[in-house]
Protein backbone atom coordinates (compact mmCIF):
# COMPACT_ATOMS: atom_id res chain seq x y z
CA UNK A 1 0.00 0.00 0.00
CA UNK A 2 1.15 3.79 -0.64
CA UNK A 3 1.68 6.11 1.99
CA UNK A 4 -0.92 8.20 1.37
CA UNK A 5 -3.55 5.45 0.99
CA UNK A 6 -2.49 4.23 4.77
CA UNK A 7 -2.62 8.35 5.85
CA UNK A 8 -5.94 8.23 4.08
CA UNK A 9 -7.21 5.41 6.16
CA UNK A 10 -5.98 6.88 9.52
CA UNK A 11 -7.46 9.98 8.74
CA UNK A 12 -11.46 8.32 7.71
CA UNK A 13 -10.52 6.23 11.04
CA UNK A 14 -10.28 8.95 13.28
CA UNK A 15 -12.71 10.90 11.86
CA UNK A 16 -15.45 8.03 12.70
CA UNK A 17 -14.15 7.79 16.48
CA UNK A 18 -14.30 11.36 16.57
CA UNK A 19 -18.38 11.43 15.48
CA UNK A 20 -18.98 8.14 17.55
CA UNK A 21 -17.74 10.01 20.84
CA UNK A 22 -19.36 13.12 19.85
CA UNK A 23 -22.83 11.85 19.22
CA UNK A 24 -22.44 9.47 22.45
CA UNK A 25 -21.58 12.43 24.41
CA UNK A 26 -24.72 14.43 22.95
CA UNK A 27 -27.23 15.17 26.00
CA UNK A 28 -30.75 14.67 25.32
CA UNK A 29 -33.35 15.59 28.29
CA UNK A 30 -32.84 13.80 31.43
CA UNK A 31 -34.98 13.29 35.59
CA UNK A 32 -34.12 14.37 38.42
CA UNK A 33 -33.46 10.50 39.12
CA UNK A 34 -30.94 10.22 36.17
CA UNK A 35 -29.12 13.35 37.60
CA UNK A 36 -28.66 11.69 40.71
CA UNK A 37 -27.57 8.43 39.34
CA UNK A 38 -25.10 9.78 36.98
CA UNK A 39 -23.54 12.90 39.23
CA UNK A 40 -22.74 14.73 35.95
CA UNK A 41 -24.18 17.95 34.36
CA UNK A 42 -27.26 17.03 32.41
CA UNK A 43 -30.04 19.09 30.79
CA UNK A 44 -33.43 18.57 32.88
CA UNK A 45 -36.86 19.40 31.61
CA UNK A 46 -39.78 20.35 33.81
CA UNK A 47 -42.03 23.13 35.23
CA UNK A 48 -42.52 25.24 37.84
CA UNK A 49 -44.07 24.11 41.11
CA UNK A 50 -46.67 27.30 41.67
CA UNK A 51 -47.83 25.99 44.88
CA UNK A 52 -44.15 26.44 46.28
CA UNK A 53 -42.30 29.68 47.20
CA UNK A 54 -39.51 31.14 44.75
CA UNK A 55 -36.57 32.19 47.41
CA UNK A 56 -35.16 35.33 45.98
CA UNK A 57 -33.26 38.12 48.73
CA UNK A 58 -31.24 40.46 46.58
CA UNK A 59 -30.55 42.26 49.70
CA UNK A 60 -29.11 39.11 51.49
CA UNK A 61 -27.82 37.89 47.91
CA UNK A 62 -28.46 38.94 45.15
CA UNK A 63 -26.69 35.32 43.32
CA UNK A 64 -28.93 33.20 44.83
CA UNK A 65 -31.94 31.88 44.31
CA UNK A 66 -34.16 28.81 44.88
CA UNK A 67 -37.19 27.21 43.56
CA UNK A 68 -39.20 23.47 43.29
CA UNK A 69 -39.82 22.17 39.93
CA UNK A 70 -41.59 18.91 38.40
CA UNK A 71 -39.51 16.93 36.02
CA UNK A 72 -41.23 14.71 33.05
CA UNK A 73 -41.65 11.93 35.28
CA UNK A 74 -43.16 14.49 38.45
CA UNK A 75 -40.36 13.98 40.76
CA UNK A 76 -39.98 17.15 42.44
CA UNK A 77 -36.94 18.77 43.62
CA UNK A 78 -35.50 21.76 44.62
CA UNK A 79 -33.37 24.00 42.26
CA UNK A 80 -30.52 26.42 43.48
CA UNK A 81 -29.21 28.94 40.68
CA UNK A 82 -26.28 31.12 40.94
CA UNK A 83 -27.62 33.95 39.48
CA UNK A 84 -30.67 36.83 39.32
CA UNK A 85 -34.10 35.19 39.55
CA UNK A 86 -34.99 34.91 35.51
CA UNK A 87 -37.90 37.77 35.22
CA UNK A 88 -41.15 36.34 34.42
CA UNK A 89 -40.41 32.49 35.17
CA UNK A 90 -43.76 32.15 37.16
CA UNK A 91 -45.27 32.71 33.64
CA UNK A 92 -43.00 30.24 31.96
CA UNK A 93 -44.70 26.69 30.79
CA UNK A 94 -41.80 24.89 30.21
CA UNK A 95 -38.25 25.04 32.16
CA UNK A 96 -35.03 23.59 30.81
CA UNK A 97 -32.32 23.68 33.33
CA UNK A 98 -28.43 22.90 32.67
CA UNK A 99 -26.31 21.35 35.98
CA UNK A 100 -25.68 18.58 38.17
CA UNK A 101 -27.40 17.00 41.72
CA UNK A 102 -25.45 17.73 44.48
CA UNK A 103 -27.34 15.61 47.48
CA UNK A 104 -31.21 16.46 46.99
CA UNK A 105 -30.55 19.32 45.29
CA UNK A 106 -30.28 20.44 41.22
CA UNK A 107 -27.80 23.14 41.13
CA UNK A 108 -28.60 24.87 37.71
CA UNK A 109 -25.65 26.66 35.98
CA UNK A 110 -28.13 27.97 32.78
CA UNK A 111 -32.23 28.12 32.99
CA UNK A 112 -34.04 28.53 29.36
CA UNK A 113 -37.88 29.08 29.94
CA UNK A 114 -40.48 28.58 27.29
CA UNK A 115 -42.88 31.44 27.69
CA UNK A 116 -46.06 32.74 26.14
CA UNK A 117 -45.40 35.34 23.95
CA UNK A 118 -46.52 38.59 25.27
CA UNK A 119 -46.75 40.01 21.71
CA UNK A 120 -48.57 37.73 19.78
CA UNK A 121 -50.72 34.64 20.96
CA UNK A 122 -50.20 31.06 20.15
CA UNK A 123 -46.18 31.69 19.69
CA UNK A 124 -44.06 31.43 22.23
CA UNK A 125 -40.64 32.99 23.66
CA UNK A 126 -38.03 31.75 24.97
CA UNK A 127 -35.43 33.47 27.70
CA UNK A 128 -32.01 32.02 29.02
CA UNK A 129 -30.28 32.47 32.42
CA UNK A 130 -26.77 32.02 32.74
CA UNK A 131 -25.10 31.69 36.39
CA UNK A 132 -23.17 34.99 37.71
CA UNK A 133 -19.63 35.00 36.82
CA UNK A 134 -17.15 36.29 39.48
CA UNK A 135 -15.27 38.85 37.65
CA UNK A 136 -12.01 40.64 38.75
CA UNK A 137 -10.90 44.31 38.67
CA UNK A 138 -9.10 44.89 35.50
CA UNK A 139 -6.34 47.61 35.43
CA UNK A 140 -7.20 50.15 32.57
CA UNK A 141 -4.57 49.86 29.66
CA UNK A 142 -2.55 53.21 29.23
CA UNK A 143 -4.90 53.90 26.14
CA UNK A 144 -7.87 54.20 28.00
CA UNK A 145 -6.78 56.39 30.57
Amino acid sequence: MKKSSVIGIIIIAIAIAMIVVIYADSSTYSTFSEAKEKQSELYVVGVLNKEKDLHYNPVEDANHFSFYMYDNDSTECRVIFRGAKPQDIERSEQIVLTGKMMGDEFHASKILMKCPSKYNDGEVEVIEASTAKTMGFVEPSASNR
